[in-house]
């Protein structure tokens, strides 16, 4: 369980650094951070006239995987772990701009039922956002990380990541992956099950190679062999065992079904972890070898992989080739592109959206609060504009609470590009359009997300009759905790149902106690 240690005790010393560029310079420096569920890994880069140019790099062994108890809880031990080793990274950041530094989470955060606690103190070690993103997520990135740096080549690929507790596979053609999957089983998860004695049987490898082949057996037809032309290994698992084949001799560095065999065969007369002493075998790989050999040999079989080679690129410089190009705009053009959007119109067709309607909420909700919140960051004025896109998605379950099932699909969809701590609070936003605020009572403390759900509630009421208002006889604004809605009188007199209905809203904002809101009418 993770107790109420102050964050604060893991905050880092400052570092005496010049400053980087900000975030919006060509060829800024930009970080960032794979917290995996075996290690830990700080990425600088920079990219300029298309080329990335590592800046620095720090891995770090957490473990973070192996602190889950039976009942899903992050332990304070694997917590410490983590929070000490963002302490170093921090101070690494400290010269950093908000905008410069992405921190994603991956599987050990997905599972952890106590994750909420952690990341509150975790963001508060590192300075920086921490997002969980989800599996078919993290396979994008990896994806985006490899297709990048690795030389093109003409047929399809298959990558593969063999993380602590995760294992991601995905099909892609040039820069585009085609399909992406995720599945719970990983280095760490499987040897702490078969090998968590630190015994090598041939009974522990088999047992290990059947359950790495039912997690994986549901998709044997979506990367068959004849699907693809390439196939390429991203990350810690793979780079240990080619390291491993290379230093002994056994291949160039290539994985293969006979290498594999190599290796499980020297792992099983050592007998132990602690015995198994070969050229190339780091020493924090030994714990987690026997689970991360189980599932690249069940791979290989499974798939028909004679020969996977160690690829370029991982997660990590995903994440930074991601955020260039929410920064800057794709490097292939001259309009920025930020993969988010293509999700929400995706969604917005998928699920039958009106999107003239969601057009004119967008409008009246950018409106609003422009006014009320002048300086709001960029981020935080395109959630808003992605809550108007999608707050009528749930109309295709049913019209009636259409709010809550929008807020259930907002929250559970694949979406490429989002994270699931952003889907959760897009949802939570969508969640907020209409009805009581009690709901949402502790987010609503946040007064940035308060001034969100604001707009938002607003835009809804003025566009109920599924047109646009006369924008110019409407103005708000913000005194303290009051916010100001001034409507011309003539306006108001020719709407009388948007005027009880925003006198409704204003009783149920008076209830909230957050803001008080005071409707005004002007010759």
């Amino acid at each position: 369980m993770i107790s109420s240690t102050p964050p604060s005790a893991y905050a880092a010393a400052p570092a005496v650094r010049q400053p980087e560029a900000a975030p919006g310079e060509a060829g800024s420096p930009l970080a960032a951070i794979d917290m995996g569920s075996n290690s830990f890994r700080l990425e600088i880069g920079q990219i300029e006239r298309g080329q990335y140019r590592r800046l620095d790099y720090i891995k770090e062994t957490v473990r973070l995987g192996g602190g889950l108890d039976a009942q899903g809880m992050l332990t304070e031990e694997a917590a410490l772990r983590g929070l000490a080793c963002l302490a170093r990274f921090a101070e690494r950041l400290r010269s950093f701009r908000p905008g410069q530094v992405r921190a994603v989470a991956t599987q050990t955060l997905r599972e952890a039922r106590n994750r909420d606690a952690f990341l509150r103190r975790a963001q508060t070690v590192l300075g920086h956002p921490i997002e969980v993103i989800s599996g078919r997520e993290e396979a994008r990135l990896i994806y985006v990380g490899v297709a990048r740096l690795m030389p093109p080549s003409d047929g399809r690929r298959l990558v593969i990541d063999i993380g602590g507790r995760s294992t991601e596979m995905i099909l892609g053609e040039g820069r585009s992956p085609l399909q992406a999957e995720s599945f719970q089983i990983g280095s760490v998860s499987l040897s702490l099950r078969y090998f968590g004695d630190g015994r090598y049987t041939e009974t522990a490898f088999r047992q290990a190679q059947v359950a790495a082949g039912a997690e994986l057996e549901e998709a044997l037809e979506t990367f068959a062999p004849t699907r693809w032309q390439q196939a390429l290994g991203s990350s810690g698992t793979v780079g240990a065992v080619s390291q491993l084949l290379l230093a002994n001799g056994v291949t160039d560095g290539t994985i293969t079904p006979e290498g594999l065999r190599w290796c499980m065969e020297r792992c099983l007369r050592a007998g132990r972890a602690e015995r198994l002493s070969l050229p190339g075998l780091k020493e924090d790989r030994k714990a987690v070898l026997g689970g991360g050999l189980s599932i690249l040999y069940t791979l290989a079989t499974h798939f028909g992989i004679v020969a996977l080679q160690p690829a370029r690129g991982a997660l990590r410089q995903g994440v930074i080739f991601d955020l260039q190009d929410r920064l800057h705009g794709s490097l292939d053009s001259e309009h920025p592109h930020d993969m988010r959007d293509d999700s929400v119109l995706q969604m917005q067709l998928r699920f039958g959206i009106d999107r003239l309607q969601a057009e004119r909420v967008q409008t009246v909700a950018r409106t609003l609060h422009a006014s009320l919140a002048p300086q709001a960051p960029l981020e935080v004025q395109r959630e808003l504009d992605w809550a108007c896109a999608l707050h009528e998605m749930g109309m295709m379950v049913s019209h009636h609470d259409h709010h809550r099932h929008s807020a259930y699909l907002l929250g559970h969809v694949d979406a490429p590009g989002f994270s699931q701590s952003q889907q959760r609070r897009l949802a939570d936003l969508v969640m907020g359009q209409r009805g009581g605020l009690r709901k949402l009572e502790e987010a609503l403390r946040e007064e940035t997300f308060a001034l969100q759900v604001l707009s938002l509630r607003l835009a809804v009421i003025l566009c109920h009759a599924r047109n646009l208002p006369v924008l110019s006889a409407l103005t708000a604004s913000r005194h303290g905790r009051t916010i100001l809605l001034n409507m011309e009188a003539g306006w108001a007199q020719a709407h009388p149902r948007t005027l009880y209905l925003l006198r409704e809203e204003q009783a149920a904002w008076e209830r909230s106690e957050l803001f008080r809101l005071s409707l005004r009418t002007r010759a």
